[in-house]
């Protein structure tokens, strides 16, 4: 499918026919010209893989002029003549890169990595120089040190302070010779993000559980056989059945297969991902490990932890590992009492087992299943993607005042992306945004959001608005069925949207501020905060119905969602707060020498306690959220500090109406709309009223018993 270096970069689009010898010559590459399309939307059916590097060399030339232009400016540093003309820098180079990374996590080929594998590298060298330019260090810190004299706006004395901030924590202080030795430890870490991306793709793709007896079956959804049918005969194998470790096969087979030894099959090869063989990330864990110590000593840290978690919010390790065992103990404890009632119901069934850990999904839900008569495969028939998107888009609309319209002839980079331009209450236009929502062997696993384009507001009124998209790995549909998602599927749609309407609905000015340019551990409260919608009785009734009869979803069934809402919550809460944990644990290591990362893992989770039926979420090898880039290193506790915010935040909409206006109309001038333009826990108090505390959190999930207090909030406060 991605064999010729004419194919474009988005899959299945035709390629420029090679044979047109006359019009291959006189063509531009589509990145140094104006796109001229609706919205300015990325022409994909125009891009070639051969226009990358040329548009990525000629970005980086630009991008230094730019910051050469900056530096020799002999005026006075201010505001003006800096730092916002170092956010206007690199105009080419950031068009180019939006679209290439975008592209390279979702329709990834051999000639992606081998552009990647320059591409990254040369971005991370031009930023490095930036970062270490003295004489543009100089200008930011005479701005930093007259700031207060400048009658800046709080968001531009915050984009003083910020950038300063970045300069130092990026080397601007070192003298030449740690420069340099910084420049090698941060191209060393992109080489190996790459190479643990690779081998994590490159090993979820050769893994297939090939199942030839229907006998063993037994259990699992119509829909889930039908698409392992279906992977089976696009693999050749035609009349048996193929399951991957991508989460829409892997999932249902964990959850009801009542083969045990089929659950423990892809259990085991999901837990082992990426540990052994050619694919190994547990060498290039070990390279990462001592880039990140050798860099934060560098920089005056006592560790790579403490390097990351200065940067945002919790500002201590200690502040984030005091927040996660808060949620740890009574996770732990709910774990417990969820492994006996497993246990139970195995042993009245005469199933001669104990609970082992790919026995944990199949037993919670037929405990659910029991206890509140409420069947998944039932559940799933209201949940069609078509429905749910409705779903989102209506809430969307009665919180927010945002409509969304198809543009079904928009530029696309696959044809399964579908384009909506987003509108305001008064018909302006807000944003583009893209959804690309079922798994290929191209896509990277889990759910993301990005952007195409960001957003900004110039004194001269030139602005821009945001195209943003969000990517999912969710259930096919079949030849019998749409696709028809899974609860989780679900919660994961609207939080992905929820980090859509953060990107689509920011009126931050600065282009280093708007949409989801926040503080790490902020970043999740408007993706999280959504989820809550899903599953409310007065936006289910507007959009779950049944794909079959369009049947709206009957009232004892929203019921049983309800009082099944706090069901295996022990095991979510054991699962996520484990993995974070072991995250800063990987972060406060400074070892010279090679860790044993089996062993490692082993030892945290014995000093935790954590109960032998759960597993991290992420084992090593495959934790790409901590070792596939800096991204979330010593930053995965954030989706639990988000959640306290989120659930204390969302009690407000409980309260007021989950519809209610002002409420709606603070959080979205307050949370959405700022980005980072605003300290975070300031725009938080200025939504909700008060700082937040964990308790919000451990009701939502029923782990807070009625008596149980704890005034513990993010911060240390």
């Amino acid at each position: 499918m991605y064999k010729s270096i004419l194919t474009v970069a988005a899959a299945f689009v035709l390629p420029v026919a090679a044979s047109q010898n006359v019009m291959a010559a006189e063509r531009t590459n589509p990145f140094l010209a104006p796109y001229n399309t609706v919205y300015n939307i990325p022409p994909f059916e125009q891009i070639e893989y051969s226009d990358y590097m040329p548009a990525f060399n000629q970005g980086v030339e630009e991008f230094k002029a730019d910051i050469d232009a900056i530096v020799k400016n002999r005026a006075t540093p201010d505001f003006d003549n800096t730092i916002l003309a170092m956010e206007k820098a690199g105009k080419l180079l950031n068009r180019v890169m939006l679209v290439f990374s975008s592209l390279d996590e979702t329709n990834s080929s051999d000639e992606m990595v081998a552009i990647s594998e320059k591409a990254y590298p040369l971005y991370s060298q031009v930023n490095d120089e930036v970062m270490m330019n003295e004489g543009l260090f100089n200008r930011v810190k005479y701005v930093y040190d007259h700031r207060n004299e400048m009658g800046l706006t709080a968001p531009q004395l915050r984009a003083v302070e910020e950038s300063y901030k970045q300069f130092t924590r990026n080397g601007a202080l070192l003298d030449e010779a740690q420069k340099t030795q910084l420049k090698d430890i941060n191209t060393r870490l992109t080489d190996l993000y790459l190479k643990f991306n690779k081998n994590l793709l490159n090993a979820t793709n050769a893994f297939e559980l090939v199942v030839d007896d229907a006998s063993r079956l037994g259990g699992l959804p119509a829909s889930s056989v039908a698409v392992a049918a279906d992977e089976a005969k696009a693999r050749g194998k035609e009349g048996k059945w193929v399951f991957t470790l991508h989460a829409p096969s892997r999932l249902p087979m964990l959850q009801y297969a009542d083969d045990r030894d089929l659950r423990k099959q892809m259990y085991e090869a999901y837990t082992s991902l990426a540990s052994q063989g050619e694919y190994d990330n547990k060498p290039v864990i070990n390279q990462i490990l001592k880039a990140r110590a050798e860099k934060a000593k560098l920089l005056g840290y006592p560790d790579y932890a403490s390097y990351m978690t200065a940067n945002v919010m919790a500002k201590t390790v200690d502040n984030a590992e005091d927040l996660l065992l808060k949620i740890w103990e009574p996770a732990v404890k709910r774990v417990h009492e969820e492994v006996a009632e497993m246990q139970a119901l195995a042993d009245s069934e005469g199933a001669g087992i104990k609970i082992a850990p790919w026995d944990y999904y199949y037993y919670a839900e037929k405990v659910r299943t029991k206890k509140f008569a409420l069947n998944e495969g039932e559940v799933r028939a209201y949940f069609s993607l078509d429905n749910v998107r409705e779903g989102i888009f209506n809430m969307a609309k009665r919180l927010y005042g945002v409509t969304f319209t198809e543009l079904p002839d928009a530029p696309k980079y696959h044809p399964e992306v579908k384009v909506y331009e987003v509108k305001d209450e008064k018909g302006e236009h807000v944003a583009v945004f893209m959804t690309d929502y079922f798994p290929r062997a191209s896509k990277r696993q889990g759910a993301w959001m990005s952007e195409f384009q960001g957003a900004f507001e110039d004194a001269d009124g030139t602005s821009q608005r945001p195209i943003v998209y969000n990517v999912g790995n969710f259930s096919k549909p079949t030849a019998d069925a749409p696709s028809l998602l899974t609860l989780d599927e679900v919660e994961t749609m609207f939080h992905e949207f929820g980090h859509g309407l953060h990107g689509m609905l920011t009126r931050a000015k600065l282009r280093s501020q708007a949409g989801t340019s926040v503080d790490r551990d902020f970043v999740e409260l408007p993706s999280q905060i959504h989820e809550h919608w899903a599953l409310e009785p007065e936006l289910l009734k507007t959009y779950a119905r049944h794909y079959k009869t369009g049947e709206v979803i009957p009232d004892d069934l929203i019921a049983k969602l309800a009082a099944a809402s706090t069901h295996n919550q022990g095991f979510m809460s054991t699962e996520l707060a484990g993995a974070a944990l072991l995250d800063l644990q990987y972060g406060k290591l400074n070892a010279d020498g090679d860790v044993d990362i089996a062993d490692f893992e082993k030892n945290v989770a014995e000093v935790l306690g954590m109960p032998e039926e759960v597993q991290f979420r992420y084992r090593s090898t495959y934790f790409r959220h901590i070792f596939g880039s800096d991204g979330y290193a010593s930053g995965y506790y954030t989706y639990l500090w988000a959640a306290v915010l989120d659930c204390d935040g969302f009690e407000l909409f409980k309260e007021k109406g989950i519809f209610d206006p002002a409420t709606a109309k603070a959080f979205k001038e307050n949370v959405l709309e700022m980005g980072g333009s605003q300290e975070p826990m300031d725009l938080y108090v200025k939504f909700r009223g008060h700082e937040p505390n964990v308790d919000a959190l451990l009701r939502h999930r029923g782990l807070l018993a009625p008596n149980d207090v704890n005034m513990k909030t993010p911060g240390g406060k």
